[in-house]
């Protein structure tokens, strides 16, 4: 099976929405229609820095997604990317799609000047750690978290 990564367009709505909802349950999180549109106009808002990339098949069915922004790096006095989210449908896991999301994600960074992208995945995330290690390099920071409420 050949993919295609490219840029969301308004026209993948509802494979979006498929894929996106995917996401969430794969994370156990309540998916709203008022949390999808939310995303939605992020995306197509000329003033976020918040990107998405779409991995389709030789079909033009939409198999995998990846949500992407701008992140200050304080220290180096620049903007680094951050990713946000990453799905590949189950049935397409293992087929090579996710390397060519992470290709483009690479062009996508070099294009915006970004030295790196970086990101944080759950500890019980382990077949996407096992990519994630493959493709990129572990940094040593831990991540926390504190609430507002």
């Amino acid at each position: 099976m050949e993919y295609v990564v490219t840029k969301l367009d308004s026209s993948d709505r509802e494979q979006w929405h498929r894929l996106y909802r995917g996401y969430a349950q794969f994370y156990e999180m309540p998916m709203s229609e008022e949390t999808l549109e939310t995303v939605w106009q992020w995306i197509f808002d000329p003033q976020q820095p918040f990107y998405s990339l779409i991995a389709k098949d030789e079909e033009g069915l939409a198999v995998g997604l990846m949500h992407y922004r701008a992140m200050p790096s304080p220290l180096r006095g620049s903007q680094v990317g951050f990713l946000d989210d990453l799905f590949v449908e189950p049935s397409c896991r293992g087929s090579g799609v996710v390397d060519l999301m992470f290709d483009r994600l690479k062009q996508e960074a070099q294009a915006h000047g970004w030295p790196f992208t970086r990101w944080v995945t759950a500890e019980n995330n382990y077949r996407g750690r096992a990519v994630y290690d493959r493709v990129a390099e572990k940094t040593q920071w831990q991540t926390y978290q504190l609430s507002s409420e």
